[in-house]
């Protein structure tokens, strides 16, 4: 019999403009494999090229969102050679960030269990978060004597502050989905067994959204946390000239002038 796949890209019955793609190792809590980060990598690639995506889900099979690098293949890896054990950063978590980062659609991370390390990461990633309730996260790497990637501490200073997330990242300590959600890191936190649905319900109404324009908010918001004020201001008008000239603008303002709903296309 053939091994499952790695992940799992499955298009919504209801709305095949959105997609779940899951991460499939549920035995092991989906930890990340060099396998699973090739398939995660290719998967996230496809899907930015892919025309007829308009939002995606993104989610762990099992218990487990993600609970981060798997320790015993990176074992191997140092017992090998320490000196490219990490090459793995550059290869595989930095290009999955970066790329979930600049999907041209939403993406909503649906946080079924435990959330730790690089799968942290990966969620903070996304531009929302459905969590579920009982749930912990951790950054952890200072447990294993290692300071952050996939962007934690860049996305994590972002999304709390710059004081909480050095607690969280220098300690390591679990916290939980209710200080998740009221420093503002998940939108909503909702039975397990709520979760992917929750979080397909929301990607469907992103999917019915401007979608253009999200894009646009995605990349602005990104550009904006690192810009001088006169170089956002900048990036704002430009953005909102391209988006000046798009279907979706125009026919949503003569919704607007004619009291009726706007039908989004993306175009």
């Amino acid at each position: 019999m053939p091994a499952d796949p790695a992940v799992l890209v499955m298009r919504d019955d209801a709305d095949p403009a959105v997609c779940v793609l899951t991460l499939n190792r549920p035995a092991r809590y989906n930890a990340l494999t060099a396998e699973l980060k090739v398939a995660l990598l290719a998967a996230v690639d496809d899907l930015g090229k892919a025309d007829d995506v308009r939002a995606l889900v993104l989610t762990g099979a099992g218990k487990a969102f993600c609970v981060g690098q798997d320790l015993g293949e990176h074992a191997e890896a140092l017992r090998s050679d320490p000196s490219t054990a990490f090459a793995t950063v550059a290869e595989h978590y930095n290009p999955i960030v970066a790329g979930l980062a600049a999907l041209p659609f939403p993406v909503v991370a649906a946080i079924n269990g435990p959330c730790v390390g690089a799968g942290l990461g990966f969620a903070l990633a996304c531009d929302l978060r459905i969590a579920a309730a009982g749930l912990k996260f951790a950054t952890a790497f200072t447990g294993i004597g290692l300071t952050a990637d996939s962007g934690l501490s860049a996305s994590l200073a972002h999304a709390v502050g710059v004081s909480r997330a050095t607690e969280l990242l220098l300690l390591g300590e679990p916290f939980t989905v209710e200080d998740a959600q009221a420093w503002g890191l998940v939108r909503a936190v909702v039975p397990p067994e709520e979760v992917l649905p929750a979080a397909v319900e929301l990607a469907r109404r992103l999917a019915a959204g401007p979608t253009m324009a999200y894009a646009e908010v995605k990349r602005a918001v990104r550009y904006g946390v690192v810009s001088a004020l006169p170089d956002v201001l900048a990036a704002e008008g430009a953005a909102q000239a391209r988006l000046a000239v798009t279907e979706d603008h125009v026919g949503a303002v003569e919704a607007f002038l004619a009291k009726r709903r706007p039908s989004f296309q993306g175009r």
